[in-house]
């Protein structure tokens, strides 16, 4: 079976990269709890570049804002349907808040995807 990522994309003012930092860093437990093989994220530094529509523009990031990259890898989509299910009765899930989020939850982009190359 191929492997499935989920994969997400949002804008995050600088000033709350360490409230998300701690926020992400319960959520990775929460998903390798689980089941999840791998969960990653990260902040953007080198984002501006000619040519191509980069992150910060994708991600409609403004002034004082970064850009958080961010995955999670499964071993396949069924396998992800099954470990989100239990994330999302996790404690730790049921008890946020959107509202109380260190970013706009709106600007945040999601996506599944099928793994075509592993390196």
């Amino acid at each position: 079976m191929a492997q499935y990522v989920d994969g997400y994309l949002l804008p995050l003012p600088k000033k709350s990269v360490d409230r998300y930092r701690k926020i992400a860093q319960k959520a990775a437990r929460v998903w390798r709890k689980y089941g999840a093989l791998e969960y990653r994220e990260c902040v953007g530094v080198d984002l501006k570049h000619k040519g191509v529509v980069n992150f910060p523009r994708l991600a409609r990031a403004k002034a004082g804002e970064t850009v958080i990259f961010a995955w999670i890898v499964y071993k396949s989509k069924a396998h992800r349907d099954q470990v989100n299910a239990k994330v999302m009765k996790d404690p730790f899930m049921t008890s946020m808040d959107p509202k109380d989020m260190p970013f706009d939850v709106r600007k945040m982009a999601f996506g599944g995807f099928r793994v075509l190359v592993k390196g």
